[in-house]
């Protein structure tokens, strides 16, 4: 009897990938250590896995290329725009009604044309691996 079907993404950056999906969509994990870690958000699963970890048969190691992962059900705020400030942007809400502006840069145009292109952020540090134990 299967008890449940995920997937599974080969990453060569576990945890940056991990992280991405905690904070784009409020994952949860479930399980970490520094090759895999397990993420929930309600019903649904999806986890990260060491593309060059020894439990992938060699013929098969490497990372997720060509796979769509499709999150759906995220309440949308503002649908997909380009401005003339730079930004091709939308905005999803998330718990607690947090708004979450997913931006590319862009070239200005109208008003904002032959301004120098906008700064881009620096980074933002890694937070400190956290390790949960295996849900039961």
């Amino acid at each position: 009897m299967v008890t449940s079907i995920y997937p599974v993404l080969m990453s060569d950056r576990v945890a940056e990938t991990a992280e991405f999906f905690r904070s784009a969509f409020g994952c949860e994990v479930t399980f970490e250590s520094d090759w895999y870690v397990s993420l929930r958000a309600g019903a649904w699963e999806l986890a990260v896995l060491d593309g060059s970890h020894p439990t992938v048969p060699p013929a098969f190691r490497g990372t997720a290329r060509g796979v769509l992962v499709n999150v759906e059900g995220r309440r949308v705020a503002l649908d997909l725009r380009s401005e003339e400030f730079g930004q091709r942007h939308f905005i999803l809400v998330a718990p607690g009604d947090v708004l979450v502006d997913v931006i590319q840069p862009i070239p200005f145009t109208g008003a904002y044309e032959g301004l120098d292109a906008p700064a881009q952020p620096a980074p933002v540090a890694q937070r400190p691996a956290r390790r949960a134990q295996p849900a039961s």
